[in-house]
């Protein structure tokens, strides 16, 4: 099973992957590599695991400072070998950082044997989730894939179900295999959603949407920089832990 995370920023993204990474270790579904393809790389403090390098610094390697490459061996062979040796390995759960490109220059060449390995890597593991940084750009360029699941994530504002109805649309126009959508309102009082937001959500077609609550354990834990794997018996951890169990059923 493969699960983008995507929205605009500031929506929790990284908080729900994190958490959707946990209720999936709960189930027994291991191996689950977690890709942080957000260049804030905050995925990994949120796993309760130490970011030592990124792709994003292997790409800047290969692009700048065109390592020696050992006599037999060929530049994707290379790359391929640094990027296993970058996974950081868990207790069930490794973790794969894209990191920032820190240069100009063209990484197309780079890019595509990144994607390569990547699909190669992924199919060690009974679950992959990606977080994605703010936009579409990793589904766009293909580094990632194909996707099982897209949880399009959005706060409870009418600006950020506009923002997640045009994230959508560009998935779907662009070619990118999805199997299935799913719009994830995120931070939902006890009031339930607003009728504006209500309202939006219809007038734009997206369908059945799940609610994550608000949770003041989550967002301390979120201000103190605290892992959130394990706040699964929290208020929202229940609600992942719902969402979690939808999808793993319809597979």
């Amino acid at each position: 099973m493969r699960i983008a995370v995507a929205g605009k920023g500031g929506t929790g993204k990284t908080t729900l992957s994190a958490l959707v990474i946990g209720a999936l270790k709960q189930r027994g579904i291991l191996p689950i590599l977690a890709v942080d393809a957000d260049p804030n790389d905050n995925l990994g403090p949120a796993l309760g695991m130490e970011v030592m390098r990124t792709l994003g610094e292997i790409r800047e390697d290969f692009i700048d400072r065109r390592p020696d490459i050992p006599a037999g061996m060929t530049k994707g062979a290379l790359l391929e070998m640094r990027m296993h040796q970058s996974v950081i390995e868990g207790q069930g759960v490794d973790l794969l950082v894209m990191g920032r490109p820190e240069g100009p220059g063209c990484y197309c060449f780079v890019n595509n044997l990144l994607r390569k390995s990547i699909e190669e890597l992924s199919r060690n593991y009974r679950a992959v989730v990606i977080d994605n940084e703010a936009g579409m750009e990793h589904l766009s360029r293909k580094t990632v894939g194909a996707v099982d699941r897209l949880l399009l994530v959005s706060d409870h504002t009418v600006k950020g179900i506009r923002t997640a109805l045009r994230l959508r649309k560009l998935a779907d126009n662009m070619d990118v295999t999805v199997k299935e959508t799913r719009l994830v309102v995120n931070r939902v009082g006890a009031d339930g959603l607003s009728d504006a937001v209500r309202w939006e959500i219809e007038e734009g077609g997206l369908g059945p949407c799940f609610i994550l609550p608000e949770d003041e354990g989550i967002a301390r834990a979120c201000r103190e920089d605290t892992p959130l794997i394990g706040l699964l018996e929290t208020p929202y951890g229940r609600a992942v832990r719902k969402l979690v169990d939808t999808m793993v059923t319809q597979d």
